[in-house]
């Protein structure tokens, strides 16, 4: 199984400009891609996960020399570039309601922590010999202070791995 690239959106703010916000999407995107990858390879070392998974480092770098994500791949050419059974793709969509000065300021004076960031992400495995989608997980996580990409996959994973094909229960 390949982990690709994650997509990731996140809410635009007026004082940020387009151009940080592009970086941070691509930064944000290897960070959730390497969290997927490193959960993945913890449970399959366990005897969790049963196929193989593709290192993150071979994934992106076969991508790249085929042209992505400047050039568009439909699922059955991502498959056959990537050389795998499988593909877990991920779309993750990040706000952040409250800033953290913000919520340590309610949680202090009010004594009630609120969530200062929230994610909706999205995950499908598909089966690259038959093309066909196997499994498709949507959930809506919200973060409070201290919540890192690490945090929220984990979060992620033990969650939607109840029902993701692979997984021994």
């Amino acid at each position: 199984i390949a982990i690709l690239p994650p997509a990731v959106s996140i809410a635009a703010n007026n004082k940020v400009e387009a151009e940080a916000i592009k970086e941070q999407q691509r930064t944000e995107s290897i960070n959730f891609q390497k969290e997927m990858y490193s959960w993945m390879l913890k449970r399959k070392m366990q005897g969790k996960i049963l196929p193989e998974i593709q290192d993150v480092e071979t994934t992106n770098a076969k991508l790249k020399n085929a042209g992505y994500p400047q050039k568009a791949f439909t699922s059955d050419e991502m498959c056959e570039i990537l050389g795998v059974d499988g593909t877990l793709a991920s779309n993750y969509s990040l706000s952040k309601p409250m800033s953290q000065g913000a919520a340590i300021a309610v949680g202090v004076i009010f004594g009630a922590w609120g969530a200062t960031n929230e994610v909706t992400v999205a995950l499908d495995i598909r089966d690259c010999t038959n093309n066909k989608l196997l499994w498709n997980y949507n959930h809506k996580f919200s973060g409070s202070i201290g919540s890192s990409p690490a945090r929220l996959v984990d979060g992620l994973m033990r969650h939607a791995s109840k029902k993701m094909p692979y997984i021994e229960k």
